[in-house]
């Protein structure tokens, strides 16, 4: 199975309720895109943190999810650090980007950048992933 039909075969109800579409995937990169939707915002109608950090997490857990090593049962996220360096407006459309740090046989780090359609940077997150 590609790596992608794998992602969508799992789909997680929690991202699927925030409008998660992941749009690519390989072994060395996944990418997910999503609306910023007004009950995704905070003040000021921009994205909110806690969104972005689902939105990294939902992307890096993927991420680990097709990087299992054989015999894995899953994975949990123990460990998630965000950077926070811009905002994204209600209406726009946030893409997360997920590259590896580490892929060992009990833990991955994955960095995700959350950007803005016009590539602006919204934060950054690195994710520590248990493997189970």
């Amino acid at each position: 199975m590609m790596p992608l039909d794998k992602i969508h075969s799992l789909a997680m109800p929690f991202s699927v309720s925030m409008g998660v579409t992941f749009t690519d995937a390989d072994l060395e990169r996944v990418v997910a895109t999503m609306l910023v939707r007004e009950d995704l915002c905070t003040l000021g109608h921009t994205i909110h943190g806690g969104a972005v950090m689902a939105l990294a997490d939902a992307v890096g857990a993927a991420a680990t999810v097709i990087n299992l090593p054989e015999g894995a049962k899953g994975t949990t996220t123990i460990e998630s650090k965000t950077n926070f360096t811009g905002g994204a407006k209600a209406g726009s459309t946030v893409r997360a980007i997920a590259t590896p740090v580490h892929r060992g046989r009990r833990t991955q780090v994955w960095q995700t950048r959350i950007e803005t359609e016009e590539g602006k940077l919204v934060g950054v997150v690195t994710q520590t992933q248990l493997v189970l």
